[in-house]
């Protein structure tokens, strides 16, 4: 096909993946189409077939395409220019590198995971199309949530290779979430509540402790897994996140009361961590803290009976929940979350130094005589 202004102006979109109208004005040039409409032109050339984008139309023109093409060509002939190429699989590696030096270890965790949702591997990334990515998303339809957060980290990455050079054109930026993802707003039932802590209390370490840690502190997950015994003051019976380690950034300082430390005197003593990994190296990534949820969550729920499905997240409403009924308010609440949001935010925030260590001492202890109510009346 001779492209011409007219032609190229008119070409539709094809239905699937990426199309590729090659120039017969001049050899190896032509036009690439992708599903979503976006119209590129590009150079294929040597051996390999290899592809290099001249740009974007109608950023560029036809002709402005073909002679920066042919220009390419002599230098790729006389040996001047050398395309910047590179595959999926190493441009990833460099990405968490670089992701390494700015980002939080959990962030930088969360995008080799999300990562792994699109195995590429070594292919070219000028040959991934928005239709491949697409795919890979729709695996993961009948988990919309996962699919919304490995779409937010393929975006990343693509972003971060176009700043980088090593791509021209995002692949995926165009697409969207398939669906909104509903909030949670499970909070386990009284009875609920004591078969989890029951069987959490029965259950050797170091799943039975991680999970009535979570009820019993309203911690997050990640901050129960990488629990030092440097930030208990058994004395005091408080435990300090550190703000490297709080999602929020904040240093979170809580109280605990006598089921707590109950509970902390049933973990072994073997280091600085509560709960180490079992084993350093995991598929090859060196680890530090307790990682194996979903084996350990499926054999726990097992041993339920009467408890609905849940996440480990949704300890942690219940445990903001429990507090609500027994008339905590909401300011010390969100203290004992370590929340930045709410009625404790903004200029409150910065006047307000007040640290509620009482209230939030007496929330707690309120709070354990309560769990204690519900697991010695069901027993």
């Amino acid at each position: 096909m001779r492209l011409t202004d007219i032609i190229v102006r008119e070409l539709k979109a094809p239905k699937q993946g990426q199309k590729f109208y090659a120039d017969d004005v001049f050899s190896g040039f032509g036009l690439r189409i992708s599903q979503g409409g976006t119209k590129s032109f590009v150079l294929v050339h040597g051996p390999r077939r290899e592809r290099v984008t001249i740009g974007r139309y109608p950023v560029i023109t036809l002709a402005e395409a073909r002679a920066e093409a042919k220009r390419r060509s002599a230098e790729i002939i006389l040996g001047k220019f050398k395309p910047k190429s590179i595959n999926f699989e190493d441009a990833k590696r460099k990405f968490l590198e670089a992701c390494e030096v700015k980002n939080r270890a959990r962030t930088v965790a969360d995008y080799r995971r999300l990562l792994k949702r699109f195995p590429f591997g070594k292919t070219q990334l000028s040959q991934i199309s928005r239709y491949d990515i697409a795919q890979r998303l729709d695996k993961l339809r009948k988990t919309p949530s996962e699919a919304n957060h490995a779409l937010v980290a393929i975006k990343v990455f693509f972003r971060w290779t176009e700043r980088q050079g090593y791509l021209e054109s995002n692949p995926c930026g165009a697409l969207q979430a398939q669906q909104p993802v509903a909030a949670r707003d499970r909070a386990l039932s009284e009875n609920e509540i004591a078969e989890v802590l029951r069987l959490a209390l029965q259950q050797p370490y170091p799943y039975g402790p991680i999970v009535a840690l979570l009820l019993l502190t309203g911690l997050r997950r990640g901050e129960v897994a990488a629990m030092r015994w440097s930030w208990i003051d058994l004395q005091n019976q408080t435990i300090t996140v550190p703000s490297e380690i709080a999602k929020n950034h904040r240093r979170h300082e809580l109280p605990f009361g006598e089921l707590t430390l109950r509970v902390l005197q049933t973990v072994p003593n073997t280091g600085d961590l509560l709960f180490p990994a079992s084993r350093s190296h995991v598929r090859g990534k060196v680890t530090t803290v307790f990682n194996g949820w979903p084996k350990a969550k499926a054999s726990f729920d097992l041993k339920l009976t009467n408890v609905a499905p849940y996440t480990l997240h949704d300890l942690r409403r219940t445990f903001s929940s429990q507090l609500a009924a027994l008339g905590t308010p909401i300011h010390v609440t969100e203290k004992l979350l370590n929340h930045v949001s709410g009625t404790l935010s903004g200029v409150a925030a910065v006047y307000n130094r007040y640290s509620y260590a009482a209230e939030m001492r007496s929330a707690v202890e309120s709070y354990e005589a309560r769990l204690e109510r519900l697991i010695s009346a069901r027993i």
